[in-house]
């Protein structure tokens, strides 16, 4: 299998900077209850300008080529607001970001931020695991009549659940990341073992059966 060269490279920064971690022996415990080999963290990487650079220049890169320019730049609450932010600011663009919910007082916004009927947006976000979160975002700005172009987002776990979701949704997603890539390049850098590897794998085929062998 081939690897994109800068999906190899942001694989390693999320490993050497902890904003990824494995753990497949002393597997982490998700919201969901979920047990799991691998927890990650993007809001790790706004603490390392290099980092937080190359991320915020392949999301331009991504989105010219996959989108072309958009009207407004989306981000989704809360991981994807500062990575978000950064992205419109280099791109000279207008920026809103999406609750997962509306507020419950006040104007009761849901998107916070100016984006009008008929206007083209790219969301942002920093993590895809179901899309469940990412595509409530989506649905918002469709409701207001904006043209959701896509979504980019750092990483994703590529489970089939979020591809069916996506596709339901018709959005396409783009990510810098993913897991496939990264415990390829947590072997080649000896973060994992081959033993490691082999369970990885598993858990990416069904997520719950994985679980289940720790209950």
């Amino acid at each position: 299998m081939e690897y994109d060269d800068s999906a190899l490279t942001l694989a390693l920064h999320l490993l050497q900077i902890k904003a990824v971690k494995l753990s497949p022996k002393a597997p982490f415990t998700w919201a969901s209850g979920l047990k799991s080999p691998i927890y990650c963290d993007n809001r790790v990487t706004l603490s390392y300008p290099t980092v937080r650079t190359y991320i915020r220049q392949q999301f331009v890169e991504k989105i010219m080529q996959n989108f072309g320019k958009p009207d407004v730049i989306a981000g989704v609450a809360t991981g994807g607001i500062a990575q978000g932010a950064l992205v419109a600011q280099e791109m000279g663009l207008p920026f809103v970001y999406v609750r997962s919910e509306k507020k419950s007082h006040g104007m009761q916004n849901q998107i916070e931020g100016v984006v009008n009927a008929g206007q083209s947006v790219v969301v942002v976000e920093d993590l895809v695991s179901t899309g469940k979160s990412s595509l409530m975002a989506v649905e918002a700005l469709r409701e207001v009549g904006a043209e959701v172009k896509g979504m980019v987002a750092i990483f994703t776990y590529q489970m089939e659940l979020a591809k069916q979701n996506f596709e339901a949704k018709n959005c396409q997603l783009v990510t810098l990341s993913n897991y496939e890539t990264l415990i390829h390049k947590a072997v080649e850098e000896a973060y994992i073992t081959e033993e490691d590897l082999q369970s990885l794998k598993e858990w990416r085929k069904d997520q719950q059966a994985w679980s289940d062998r720790w209950s």
